[in-house]
């Protein structure tokens, strides 16, 4: 049976469908725009409008479909939540799909199934035995899953991974989420960013911010990726003191920051509950952008 995966983003919904019986070969990814701003049900006719796309490509239908998501099922209630494409909040998606597409479909937060592709089919392939693996996301917003045995843990509330939400800094800047200083509001780029602006009074991206950094003139450059690195060493610490993984896998526009893998670790060394020894293996990852359509077929 080819195994089917849908990775549900807010401007694109990607199809990709494997074949589990030629390593995992990949026959067809196809795509089309998600057009959130028209709402809840038309999100759901352009995910049946692709897998009829695709369905015609493989000449079969799916006998089953991952859905990497924004947000998670909130396992009580089967209802959306948490997610930042807000239609989708608050709506029985996993129904709904069930409903328009006439097959069982299982979904997982759109950061596990990264960790999940990455474990099994990307970093993880070069770390044979890791039987806990890390996926961390750090860009826009920072996000994480958690895969034990090669199956993810989505915990009790469905929140399991979701460490960009824990406070990170006391009196930091508001988050969406209704705390004040997450994770998400220190080390995530458009976080730092709005620091170097605070500092600077100029707005730029974090790139330039790096550039400048790397230049070696520019003192708010400076202070900027110094307090990434302090508070990055300060997160990580944490999440290897609370589950220690057999491998860190991170992923994000801000996680390809050759510091974080150098300087970044001699901060975590600062923190860790291990006599300042640090032996995790922190990797970026292999797949690119195909970890969460593949990590969804992989369900």
């Amino acid at each position: 049976m080819k195994l089917w995966g849908i990775d549900l983003g807010g401007t694109k919904i990607e199809c990709a469908v494997l074949d589990p019986e030629r390593n995992l070969e990949v026959v067809v990814r196809m795509r089309v725009p998600t057009e959130s701003v028209n709402g809840y049900d038309h999100i759901l006719s352009q995910i049946k409008k692709l897998i009829d796309m695709v369905a015609d490509q493989v000449g079969e239908r799916p006998r089953k479909i991952g859905f990497a998501t924004p947000g998670v099922l909130e396992p009580d209630s089967q209802l959306m939540k948490n997610s930042n494409t807000t239609c989708l909040n608050g709506m029985p998606l996993k129904t709904d799909l069930e409903k328009i597409l006439g097959v069982p479909c299982e979904l997982a937060n759109d950061a596990n199934c990264f960790a999940l592709a990455e474990a099994l089919m990307g970093a993880g392939k070069d770390y044979h035995g890791a039987e806990v693996v890390f996926g961390v996301i750090m860009g826009t917003g920072v996000g994480g899953g958690l895969v034990v045995n090669n199956k993810i843990i989505g915990g009790h509330h469905g929140i399991g991974g979701e460490w960009g939400h824990n406070i990170l800094e006391e009196g930091g800047d508001p988050c969406y989420c209704g705390k004040a200083g997450c994770v998400e509001q220190v080390i995530a780029g458009p976080a730092l960013e709005r620091h170097y602006e605070k500092l600077s009074g100029e707005k730029v991206s974090m790139k330039t911010v790096l550039e400048r950094y790397h230049a070696g003139n520019d003192e708010h450059a400076k202070a900027t990726i110094e307090r990434l690195l302090e508070y990055y060493g300060r997160a990580i610490s944490t999440l290897i003191n609370v589950i220690d993984p057999n491998l860190i896998v991170i992923g994000g526009g801000v996680g390809n920051i050759d510091l974080l893998y150098t300087a970044g670790y001699e901060r975590i060394r600062k923190y860790i509950f291990n006599k300042g020894i640090v032996t995790t293996p922190i990797v970026k990852p292999k797949l690119g952008d195909s970890a969460g359509v593949f990590g969804a077929a992989l369900l």
